[in-house]
């Protein structure tokens, strides 16, 4: 899910200028953005999914939303401007019925496994390598339990974060 940006050329989104130029900030400033798209995303599974599903929406939420905080936090202390939430975002597929929420749901998962991987990749602390780890963790557990819910085989990703 991406957030409308304004285009220099066509199909050329702008980067965000706030965006550091430290690989490490950077990749730290990307996952925060990743998980206010998750944050927003998830009102609109929520939207959709069957009741059965509302405490695993709970709770992937609540996970996302304890990142943004720490993320934050981290971004703060090292006085980098932090990201702010886009006022919408584009939806990469349509999201009528609660087998697609539950795709997205994955979509989301894997995005943010995708920016905590990054984070580790580029991270110059041992706090930020166990950070991501533990987001990257989280995110994949995630992923499978909403296999789960489609059926979906395999459940778990190899190696989440990647194309591996």
């Amino acid at each position: 899910m991406t957030a409308p940006t304004q285009p220099t050329a066509p199909n050329q989104p702008t980067q965000d200028p706030d965006r550091p130029e430290d690989a490490d900030q950077a990749a730290l400033f990307d996952a925060l953005t990743t998980e206010h798209g998750a944050i927003y995303g998830y009102g609109i599974v929520s939207a959709h999914v069957m009741p059965e599903q509302n405490e695993l929406v709970s709770r992937a939420l609540l996970e996302h939303r304890e990142r943004r905080e720490a993320a934050i936090a981290m971004l703060t202390d090292r006085s980098v401007k932090v990201p702010l939430p886009a006022a919408g975002y584009q939806l990469p597929m349509a999201v009528t019925k609660s087998t697609e929420a539950a795709k997205f749901a994955i979509q989301m998962e894997s995005d943010c496994a995708v920016a905590w991987r990054a984070v580790m990749e580029q991270a110059n602390s041992e706090q930020d390598r166990a950070f991501g780890l533990t987001a990257l963790t989280q995110c994949a557990v995630t992923a499978a339990r909403w296999r789960q819910v489609l059926g979906a085989w395999p459940v778990i990703a190899a190696f989440p974060g990647g194309n591996e």
